[in-house]
C-alpha cells in the first residue's frame, strides 16, 4: 500500500484500536495511556497522535467498531429470519448483545469520557455508527412487529438502549463485588448478559 493511501491510514488505525482492545482485556480504562498502547503496536507512540488526539478517541473508535459488529448481527437476523415470534425475537437479540461484551463494557464505564475528550469529527464518525444502530434496530422491529404502533416501537427503542447502558455492571461481577452484596445483605439475583437482555425485551414486547 502506498504511503498515505486511505488503505494504510485505515489498516493503521485498526492495529491501534486493536491494542487497544487486547489491553482492555486486562487492564482498566484510567490503567491504560497512549504510552502502552504504542508499546503494543508495530509503531511509535508519538505516531499514533497522527491518527487519534487521546486515548478516549481510541476508545471511542472501538465502541464505534463494536456498534459495527452488532448492527452487523442485527441484519444477519433480519436475513436470516423472514418472521419471529415476540420471544423469538427476545432470543435472538439477547443472543446478539451476549456475543458483544465488549461494547456493553465500553458503554457502560466510560462513554461520557470519552465523548468528551474526542474531537468533534471523531465524535460524528461515531455518531454515524451509533444512528445506524437505531436505525437498524427500528428496522428489526418494523420486520417482525408490522402492527405494532409507531409510538411503540419508539417507547421500546428509546427504553431499550439506554437500559444496554446498564447491562453490564448488573451481570459482569468479580467477587469482591458479590461477597460485599452477601455481607451488605442485598438479596441480588444475578443474571447472565442473555438473562437480562431476554426478560427485558419479553417484558417491553409484552408492555
Amino acid at each position: 500500500m502506498p504511503k498515505g493511501s486511505p488503505e494504510l491510514t485505515n489498516a493503521r488505525k485498526e492495529e491501534i484500536i486493536s491494542a487497544c482492545e487486547e489491553l482492555y482485556k486486562t487492564m482498566s480504562f484510567k490503567e491504560i495511556t497512549l504510552k502502552e498502547i504504542g508499546e503494543a503496536t508495530s509503531f511509535t507512540r508519538t505516531s499514533i497522535y497522527n491518527y487519534f488526539q487521546t486515548k478516549e478517541e481510541i476508545f471511542l473508535a472501538l465502541l464505534q467498531r463494536e456498534y459495527e459488529l452488532w448492527i452487523a448481527d442485527l441484519r444477519e437476523i433480519m436475513e436470516k429470519n423472514e418472521t419471529l415470534s415476540k420471544d423469538g425475537f427476545a432470543d435472538k437479540l439477547a443472543r446478539s448483545l451476549e456475543k458483544r461484551e465488549q461494547l456493553l463494557k465500553i458503554m457502560s464505564m466510560n462513554h461520557y469520557d470519552m465523548e468528551s475528550s474526542s474531537r468533534p469529527e471523531r465524535l460524528a464518525e461515531f455518531k454515524v455508527a451509533y444512528g445506524e444502530s437505531l436505525r437498524t434496530f427500528m428496522r428489526c422491529l418494523e420486520q417482525y412487529f408490522p402492527d405494532m404502533p409507531v409510538s411503540d416501537k419508539q417507547q421500546f427503542l428509546y427504553t431499550f438502549f439506554p437500559f444496554m447502558f446498564g447491562i453490564y455492571p448488573y451481570t459482569v461481577v468479580n467477587e469482591k463485588q458479590r461477597t460485599a452484596m452477601e455481607e451488605a445483605g442485598v438479596n441480588y439475583v444475578f443474571m447472565t448478559i442473555y438473562e437480562i437482555t431476554y426478560n427485558c425485551a419479553k417484558r417491553l414486547l409484552k408492555d
